[in-house]
């Protein structure tokens, strides 16, 4: 019950202006998602203006002020009880920068899974290599690591000219499409239950395990991490991301944890895949650009100290990358 309108009007004010402003902000932008502490909020100050909308109606001597209040609580009503679906407006720059990590988040355990793997298929390759060098020729998958790395580098060191000079853009646009590719087989292999997934990436881990031992064991261990780190910090953690999206097809596929039918797990991973694969693009093609233009580049014409140092600063960027971004989204409904 109001004794004092004029004091009642001056408390409630409050609360209707934020309570229209949380309106006019959800009215404004679609996409727009409250955390859970707005949500509350939001709650709240609906049923506190329905409150004083009950009392204002009372009262024949403040019509305005009603018929302000009952404009916000219908608003508000609205708001809360909406039922059609909202435009979808696809933002690349949210959605890379915000959906792409948490979706990487949520998927932890398949990543890890594949990081093992991988690692597996390192120290079989690193083995094969030691204990058998004629391996060597069935393992590595391009000709220009069939040959000793010592003379490798030392011809690429003193050419006169940069290597691919001219071809740049092509070679890049050729790394881009093959990785992407393999990416792509990584994921689409998930439908053998992941055991396709699981084969291919450990004969990755085999082929980088072959390849780093090749070049530690001949002495060159400085330009191995400066050819590599550049863009392989960058390639090597998204093929490790599309072998957890093969996993994540294969997990539901399989099933075990949920009660859903095929068809239904199948429609619920459908948007996590193809984020993955997405940002695993995304990645690819900025891999390809340093590997082109960049990596190909040795000393003297680029200290392998610099290049080291700029592999190392581009992971870390990723890890936080992968590990942050995004974060506070996830409070969000």
């Amino acid at each position: 019950m109001i004794i004092d309108l004029r004091k009642f009007l001056a408390a409630e004010k409050t609360y209707w202006t934020q309570l229209e402003n949380m309106l006019n902000r959800l009215e404004g932008d679609s996409e727009l998602r409250l955390s859970v502490q707005e949500l509350k909020h939001f709650h709240y100050l609906y049923e506190r203006c329905s409150a004083d909308l009950v009392q204002l109606a009372t009262f024949q001597t403040a019509p305005e002020a009603r018929a302000y209040v009952e404009a916000l609580v219908g608003r508000a009503y609205g708001e809360i009880h909406e039922t059609r679906s909202k435009p979808h407006r696809f933002r690349p720059l949210f959605w890379f920068f915000n959906t792409f990590p948490q979706t990487f988040r949520r998927h932890a355990g398949a990543f890890w899974l594949a990081c093992a793997v991988t690692c597996a298929g390192i120290i079989f390759g690193c083995a094969a290599i030691a204990f058998d060098p004629d391996a060597k020729a069935v393992i590595m998958p391009f000709p220009g690591l069939l040959q000793n790395p010592a003379e490798r580098v030392q011809k690429e060191e003193h050419e006169a000219n940069p290597r691919l000079e001219g071809q740049k853009a092509q070679f890049s646009s050729m790394l881009m499409t093959h990785n992407i590719r393999v990416s792509l087989l990584l994921l689409a292999l998930g439908m053998t239950f992941g055991l396709g997934t699981l084969v291919l990436l450990f004969y990755n881990g085999i082929i980088l395990g072959a390849v780093a031992l090749d070049y530690i064991v001949a002495g060159q261990t400085a330009f191995l991490c400066g050819w590599l780190l550049p863009h392989g910090v960058i390639e090597i953690p998204a093929i490790l991301l599309a072998g957890q999206g093969g996993l994540v097809l294969a997990q539901a596929l399989l099933g075990r944890s949920s009660p859903l039918p095929l068809a239904a797990r199948l429609r619920a991973i459908t948007p996590e895949l193809a984020t993955l694969i997405g940002g695993v693009a995304v990645l690819l093609v900025w891999a390809g650009i340093v590997e082109a233009f960049f990596s190909q580049y040795h000393e003297p014409a680029i200290p392998y100290a610099l290049k080291i140092a700029l592999g190392l600063l581009e992971l870390a960027v990723l890890v936080f990358f992968l590990a942050k971004f995004g974060a506070r989204g996830e409070e969000k409904v």
